[in-house]
């Protein structure tokens, strides 16, 4: 894993290095990053508060905290202890070391360990390590937000354990059972956000099944993504993509990694891109009903992230050999532009243009893919937002073949 890591960590600084031109906009984002935190500085005589924010901003490399910074303190404040313990319990659950017998009542019960100043587990590494063993201080903090806050974070943790420890015991075999994991496990952590957000007064109601729409694209994204982080993830691999997928195509699904598979490696991987994208419309639709600046930022970044990063993995066979990301200046562009639904319409066209150019006409899924992409497009299109703005691809040659790299330029 740690050589899988710093592999990665090169990749990105070449990349990084190959568009000088992204260095203001990196830097621009590093500098407003500083400038929220300064803005957002707990009192001193409350080290909690301290502890919470500065985990939330090695966690999300503050890019949540800049997130936060339009909204008044005490929603802040929420959302920060919310995504702190959802972190925790995901820590839990990631931990491949912690026995089945051991790791089952945790999950279950974690929405009233976060009532208990004392309750602490030992578990995970680096800073999810830390945030376990020192639970204390979120637990505190959490007793400090409003009671109806509490109800609403306690339900949401009740529900992802519950179907968190479901599927430690239940192997993810089919695609009804990967769309059920990814529904129950993540879509409540949308439908927590926007109770939170209603509750402030800062949305109006959601229904629960959109609600829930932009967790699970976001689930579905992030175990496509991480599919070589997971299973070189040690004592045991975790796997999530489901063996119905996976077994058209090889015996194993640790087999997918392996250079003599590679055709069929990627043929699994567009299938599953496919799958995901079955989601976008709904995610634009809840998207572009939120009707406050700030809650839209905070809700809208990451779907247009995670459609990059599908644009990214589609027929990358480098998803089995370093893993991908979505290089830096690209995702602080993102975060600079996106503002406004016109945004958003112009970037998931763009990606989806981006995808479209990958398809190969030989891959079993093309034809399905084509048309969700054009789906997406069409969506795009009927909404009168398009803009002028212009958005370039640069192609480079790779042996016979054209690489697709998006460029968000003014």
């Amino acid at each position: 894993m740690e050589i899988l890591i710093k592999k990665l960590a090169m990749v990105r600084l070449r990349e990084v290095l190959k568009h000088p031109d992204e260095f203001h906009v990196l830097l621009k984002l590093k500098l407003a990053v500083r400038h929220a935190e300064k803005q957002i500085i707990p009192p001193l005589d409350h080290p909690h508060w301290g502890f919470c924010y500065s985990l939330l901003n090695k966690f999300t490399n503050g890019g949540t905290t800049l997130l936060l910074q339009p909204f008044e303190p005490q929603l802040r404040n929420v959302v920060c202890i919310f995504y702190l313990i959802l972190r925790a319990l995901d820590t839990v659950e990631d931990d491949t070391s912690i026995p089945t017998e051991v790791k089952v009542p945790i999950l279950i019960d974690f929405h009233r360990h976060v009532y208990d100043r004392d309750w602490h587990f030992s578990c995970g590494t680096e800073d999810c390590k830390i945030l376990m063993d020192q639970f204390h201080h979120v637990s505190t903090a959490f007793a400090e937000i409003g009671k109806g806050y509490q109800e609403i974070i306690e339900d949401i943790t009740k529900r992802m354990g519950a179907w968190m420890a479901k599927f430690i015991c239940k192997e993810v075999e089919t695609m009804d059972d990967y769309d059920e994991y990814c529904h129950y496990v993540t879509g409540p952590i949308g439908i927590g956000m926007f109770k939170i957000f209603e509750a402030s007064g800062k949305q109006d109601f959601a229904p629960e099944n959109l609600s829930s729409i932009m967790g699970i694209f976001l689930q579905k994204t992030n175990i496509i993504r991480d599919y070589l982080e997971d299973i070189s993830e040690i004592p045991k691999p975790r796997m999530f993509w489901p063996r119905e997928v996976c077994s058209k195509y090889v015996n194993r699904l640790e087999d997918l990694k392996y250079e003599e598979n590679s055709v069929k490696a990627a043929q699994c991987l567009n299938e599953m891109i496919t799958d995901a994208l079955k989601h976008v419309e709904d995610c634009l639709k809840h998207m572009s009903a939120l009707n406050d600046n700030g809650v839209f930022r905070f809700c809208a970044i990451r779907p247009v992230l995670a459609m990059g990063t599908l644009a990214l993995c589609y027929n990358n066979i480098d998803v089995f050999k370093t893993g991908v990301k979505l290089r830096p200046g690209l995702a602080a562009k993102i975060y600079e532009r996106t503002r406004t639904m016109t945004d958003v319409y112009n970037v998931f066209f763009e990606f989806a243009s981006v995808m479209k150019s990958k398809v190969e006409i030989h891959d079993p899924h093309s034809m399905e893919t084509l048309s969700k992409l054009n789906e997406i497009q069409d969506i795009c299109r009927k909404s009168g937002l398009l803009s002028n703005r212009k958005f370039y691809i640069i192609r480079s040659e790779q042996g016979n073949r054209s690489a697709m790299i998006m460029e968000l330029l003014a």
